[in-house]
């Protein structure tokens, strides 16, 4: 496999992609079942297997479209199902649950950067890295920034998405249901940042502005994270 190549890339962003987004639903069932919900379990969606949660398009062929196109990598899968009714206490309950799915990737994206410190560590003294440790390096780098992006741009509040679920638990019932009535045309508003808006607005990059200086900073910090764990450069 050529690194410089399209299989290459392809390979390096689909499992990534794949894994964050798989135990980012799952964990949206594993806090549901943990506070009353077992709606998840008993429709068997707390499996690992991406087979069971995998989109073909949101989960595989548009972050690839989006990679190779160098926007923001996102996507999604099958939600897991959760049923609100059946926690033991909805409102908190719903925001717990939803903010399951960000906190994961935020987590999976730390576990990512001490991986790169600990293979740059293993390979320092091997001199040129072969290509299984190249592919490596790329998955877990872009496994570390997908994670980034999918927890960031989930907690935007725009229905159906995680943040949205954060603010209808933490507002007053009345504004709570007027906000959950926009949900039908959540994803409407998503393709009209997404696609509409920066066909007519190229050089306003809303969705950039709005989760690119968290991501920076984050990103950031787990670059240092990284460089902690890999150890000083050998002289």
């Amino acid at each position: 496999m050529n690194p410089e190549g399209l299989v290459w890339q392809i390979a390096t962003i689909a499992i990534p992609m794949i894994l964050a987004i798989v135990f980012h639903e799952v964990a949206h069932g594993w806090v549901a079942r943990a506070l009353g919900d077992p709606t998840a379990a008993e429709q068997k969606r707390l499996s690992l297997n991406p087979l069971r949660h995998v989109d073909p398009f949101g989960t595989i062929i548009l972050p690839g479209l989006l990679k190779l196109s160098g926007a923001p990598v996102f996507g999604w899968a099958k939600p897991v199902p959760v049923d609100f009714r059946r926690l033991r206490n909805p409102r908190v309950g719903m925001m717990l649950v939803a903010a399951a799915g960000p906190m994961t990737n935020f987590i999976l994206a730390a576990i990512a950067a001490i991986g790169l410190g600990v293979l740059v560590r293993a390979t320092d003294s091997m001199g040129e890295p072969g290509l299984g440790a190249l592919f490596l390096s790329d998955n877990l780098r872009n496994f570390l920034l997908v994670n980034l992006f999918l927890g960031a741009f989930n907690l935007l509040p725009i229905p159906p998405f995680d943040g949205s679920r954060i603010v209808m638990g933490a507002l007053p019932a009345p504004l709570a249901r007027g906000y959950a009535r926009l949900e039908p045309f959540g994803l409407l508003v998503v393709f009209g940042l997404l696609v509409i808006l920066p066909y007519f607005a190229p050089d306003l990059h809303l969705v950039q502005r709005l989760i690119g200086p968290p991501v920076d900073w984050m990103g950031q910090q787990l670059a240092n994270l990284a460089m902690l764990v890999a150890g000083p450069e050998p002289i």
